[in-house]
Formats: structure tokens, C-alpha cells, sequence
């Protein structure tokens, strides 16, 4: 018997044990003593790479990437930059300042602005949303599926003559459904923005997430894969984007370095902001990308013998995943029957020391109040001023069957630093609990 089966098989049997002894929440025995505990996966593998890193930049006195005190900068963002875009299998990749900037790079670049159209999941992040508004555009929410990502069948239904873009966010590791999401795009010729911010490292079909679009966001910020505490990146493989991009960044200019890898400017100047990372924040993502596939296979080791002891469990529902080998595997999400099973487990799993929670890391746009009065930075903002825009009705409303889709989904929150013992317990908890709750 190999390693990999006798894991296995300790798990499932670890399960079956617990299966038939009294939760812990109706007063039998834990699972565990003490809590599992999961998170901020770049932090626990700082080590010297990123200090020595750091360290040069301290030497060189030289903070800012374009110039300084001494006779050359460390040009940590460009090293970082250069093998970004190697991993991510992109021609083209720009360091910002976080995946927010990004995404509002990544506006500018594809040009979107007042009378454009985006549509977006109705769960995500408020960058998605403030992007779109502040691009002075109109965001049109898509409902869900249960990937927890963009629903392509109610994608297909929001486009109008109008569209621009079609936002899709792969949520908490899992990629959308890219080969839908962008037969649609081509059909209608509209352009796909991966917001890959909770998804670095994920792939789909063999490629990584934010190459398969015309533009892909990552950020670096403290929860993400790799972290500076802050810090995002843009990627593509289309040289005029990259070009409005890198202007947009650096207050319309555009730097020898960018425009040498374009090869040729195409472009005048241009009203922009400034999103440039500093050296210090690169010299920390630096040490971090090298140690990406490694934070990753832990990642995916973890979630498989998680996923293998659990593959006899009567009944048992997952999260839709397009690509499951592609997972990043953040955790692992369960589909209950009802929000009353659903908050059931989470009590039962919180009893036993492994926790599980709903689905978190994004909320309900739709139904923030800021969303659903339309309210902006100034009185006479555009996104709202048109027929279009007065006319759409934000709210529940608007979202129905994602709600109901994240009323029944609870999530087992994974970790790079998980034992063989932690997954085990994991198992045992998910097979003791949700046996109990579901009826099965």
C-alpha cells in the first residue's frame, strides 16, 4: 500500500469513527482540542529571501523605482515585472500599488467610460464596483452559480449594445467557467477583465488565471496568496492595453523600460493617476512569486486528501468547479439543502474545533446601501445620470438566486501549513457533522 492510500484511508477511517459518536455541539467530544486555524499564506513563509531582498533596497537608499540618490535604482519592480508575466504566461505584466488600482488601471485601459456598460457578479468585492462607477460607466450585475462565480447563462441575458466589458471574478480560488464566459465575449465582440485577486496561482485548463482575457488583475494584499500587505499586478498580452496601462499608472507617462518592452509608443499623454509600486513593496513580492508554486502544491495537497476522504460521503455536494484540478483550494465549500442545514453545520463545525463559515471575502453588492441608492462622489456623476442608469433597480431584487445560492454554502477553510494529522481532523469533523445535519 502507497503513502497516498494509506492517507487516504486513515481519513476515511477517522471518519467513519466519529460518524456514529455524539456532535460536539450537543455536548460529546470534539474532534479536535483546540481550534483549526487558517490564513494569510504569504506571511508564514517570510524568511531571509524576503529580507535580503529588502536589504538591497535599503543599501541603494533607493525607494523609488525610476530614479535616486545613487547612480542606479535595485529595479526590484521591473525584475518583478519581467518574471510576473512569465509566470502568468503573458507577454505583458505592470506592477501597482493594489488589486483596486489594478482594476481601476485596468478600466482606463480598455477604455471604459460614460454611456459603457460592465457587467459583474452580483458577489464580489467593492473594488469591482467602484472601478466601473468611478470609470463613470453603468455596473449591470449577473446572479451566481454554484462555481460562487459569474453565472454565464444570466451573463448571456444583461448584454446590450452598450457592453464593454464582462467582469468575471474567480472568487476564493476557484476559476469561472472561461470557455462560456468568453464565447459569449467573442459573440458579441466585448472584452473580459479577470479579476484574479482571491485567485492567485489558480489555474484553468491548464492555464493560469488571468491570461485567457484581454486583461487580467491580481492583488498581493495581506489575505491573498502572496502579500506585501499590499500590492497588485496587471497582466495582458495586448501591447496598446499595456501601454494605456502603463500611462494610466504613472500620471500619462510612459517610462523607457515600458516602452521598450511595447517595442513603440502608440500613444499621446494623457490625464491619469499614480499607481507605481515602490521597491520596497517589490523586493517583498519578489521573494514572494519565487515561492508561489510552492504555497500552491501545499495548498492543493492539503485540499486532495481533504477531497479523497470525503468521496464516499453519502450525499455529499460540493462547490461547481470548472477546472478542479486548477483549484487553488482556499477551502472546501459544501452545498447544504437550506440556510437552516447550512447554519447547522457551521455550529456543529465550530463545536468540533473546525471551523467552517459562510462564504466570505466578498459581499452582496447589490444589496449594500451605497449600491442600491446609486450614490456617487459628485451629484451630476454620469453612471446614474442616463435613461439606462436612472432606470435600473439595484437591491435584493436584482439577485435573488445568489442569495439563495449563498444561504446554503458553508466553507472549511484550508491552509499551506496544514499536517496530514489537520486534514485528518477535517475529514472527521465534515463526515461526523454533515452526516448528522443533512440526514444522511
Amino acid at each position: 500500500m502507497d503513502r497516498r492510500t494509506f492517507l487516504t484511508g486513515a481519513a476515511v477511517a477517522a471518519g467513519a469513527l466519529t460518524e456514529s459518536h455524539s456532535l460536539a455541539v450537543d455536548g460529546g467530544k470534539p474532534v479536535r482540542e483546540t481550534p483549526l486555524r487558517a490564513g494569510f499564506y504569504g506571511t508564514q513563509y517570510y524568511d531571509d529571501k524576503e529580507r535580503h531582498q529588502l536589504t538591497d533596497v535599503l543599501d541603494a537608499r533607493q525607494p523609488f523605482r525610476w530614479y535616486g540618490p545613487g547612480p542606479r535604482p535595485p529595479q526590484k519592480a521591473a525584475a518583478l515585472e519581467k518574471e510576473f508575466a512569465e509566470r502568468m504566461q503573458t507577454r505583458f505584466a505592470l506592477a501597482v500599488t493594489s488589486g483596486t488600482a489594478a482594476l481601476a488601471t485596468a478600466m482606463a485601459a480598455l477604455e471604459v467610460g460614460p454611456g459603457d456598460e460592465v457587467i459583474l457578479p452580483t458577489w464580489t468585492w467593492h473594488s469591482c464596483y467602484s472601478a466601473v462607477v468611478l470609470a463613470g460607466a453603468l455596473p449591470i450585475f449577473a446572479e451566481i452559480d454554484e462555481s460562487l462565480n459569474l453565472n454565464p447563462a444570466d451573463v448571456a441575458t444583461k448584454i446590450t449594445p452598450q457592453t464593454k466589458v464582462i467582469l468575471a471574478v474567480h472568487t476564493l480560488g476557484n476559476a469561472s467557467d472561461m470557455d462560456r464566459i468568453l464565447a459569449i465575449a467573442r459573440k458579441h465582440r466585448i472584452r473580459v477583465l479577470e479579476d484574479c485577486a482571491q485567485s492567485l496561482g489558480a489555474r484553468y485548463k491548464g492555464r493560469p488565471v488571468g491570461s485567457l482575457g484581454d486583461i487580467g488583475i491580481y492583488s498581493m494584499q495581506i489575505n491573498k496568496t502572496i502579500t506585501a500587505g499590499e500590492g497588485g499586478a496587471l497582466v495582458t498580452n495586448d501591447p496598446l492595453l499595456f501601454e494605456r496601462a502603463a500611462r494610466f499608472h504613472d500620471l500619462g507617462l510612459l517610462r523607457p523600460l515600458h516602452e521598450q518592452r511595447i517595442g513603440k509608443a502608440e500613444l499621446d499623454g494623457f490625464p491619469a493617476l499614480q499607481f507605481r509600486m515602490s521597491e520596497f513593496t517589490a523586493a517583498v513580492l519578489l521573494a514572494q512569486l519565487r515561492k508561489l508554486d510552492q504555497i500552491v502544491a501545499a495548498l492543493r495537497g492539503n485540499a486532495a486528501r481533504v477531497y479523497a476522504g470525503l468521496r464516499d460521503l453519502p450525499g455529499l455536494r460540493l462547490r461547481q468547479r470548472p477546472d478542479p484540478e486548477g483549484e487553488l483550494a482556499v477551502a472546501v465549500f459544501l452545498n447544504l439543502r437550506n440556510k437552516q442545514e447550512r447554519d447547522a453545520l457551521v455550529a456543529g463545525m465550530k463545536a468540533e474545533n473546525v471551523p467552517a463559515q459562510p462564504p466570505s471575502g466578498s459581499v452582496m453588492l447589490p444589496t449594500q446601501p451605497y449600491v442600491e441608492h446609486k450614490r456617487t462622489i459628485h451629484p451630476a456623476w454620469p453612471s446614474f445620470q442616463s435613461a439606462r442608469g436612472k432606470s435600473i433597480r439595484y437591491g435584493a431584487e436584482c439577485c435573488p438566486r445568489s442569495l439563495a445560492i449563498l444561504d446554503r454554502f458553508a466553507g472549511v477553510p484550508l491552509d499551506p501549513k496544514y499536517t496530514e494529522h489537520d486534514t485528518t481532523d477535517i475529514v472527521a469533523a465534515i463526515r461526523k457533522v454533515y452526516a448528522r445535519v443533512s440526514g444522511k
